[in-house]
């Protein structure tokens, strides 16, 4: 059980390392085609259910129908699934997840936000790096491979976009990402 539980951790390591090389190394290779963010946000919601459900949590989709962008279905569908299981992973139980959008010329401005527990200052800064864990013993037991964040960093980026993290007025973690129409 241990050696299969370290092949899957390994296999996931591998599979997010691949996801980043490609999106440094190749940028131009990675193929963009109209992309229904409102669709991918409602599988999450689905993929996700148990998990939330097992903490008390609840996903509130409160962004506009009809969000098409020209982008990468799997890289869109990372940027949502990384943050959304990062809330589940460290935000804390009974906790309320908020994904908002609005439209800003030839962007799509969205808000990703929970009212849990957040981070140290010390740490909002460093979010976005490559392996980087705010509670090192927690993360381990929680699964993951470090690479989550750098992931959504950098695919918000390759849809020529920018992405920030801050703390949520009254408690939790907000992100805010824009990505090009």
């Amino acid at each position: 059980e241990r050696c299969y539980a370290q092949s899957k951790r390994l296999s996931s390591l591998l599979r997010d390392i691949s996801t980043l090389n490609r999106m440094d190394d190749a940028p131009q290779m990675i193929d963009f085609e109209s992309v229904d963010i409102n669709q991918i946000v409602d599988t999450i919601k689905k993929d996700t259910y148990i998990e939330m459900q097992k903490h008390g949590m609840k996903l509130i989709d409160v962004m506009p129908s009809g969000i098409i962008i020209n982008g990468n279905t799997s890289l869109i569908y990372s940027i949502f699934r990384n943050l959304t299981d990062n809330a589940i992973a460290y935000a804390g139980d009974n906790t309320t997840i908020t994904i908002t959008a609005h439209e800003k010329g030839e962007f799509w401005d969205f808000v990703f936000c929970d009212n849990g527990i957040g981070v140290g200052r010390e740490h909002l800064g460093r979010l976005f790096e490559r392996f980087y864990r705010v509670d090192k013993g927690r993360s381990r037991k929680a699964g993951g491979t470090g690479l989550g964040l750098a992931i959504v960093k950098n695919a918000v980026m390759l849809h020529n976009g920018c992405i920030s993290a801050s703390y949520n007025e009254g408690g939790g973690l907000r992100f805010d990402f824009s990505i090009k129409k």
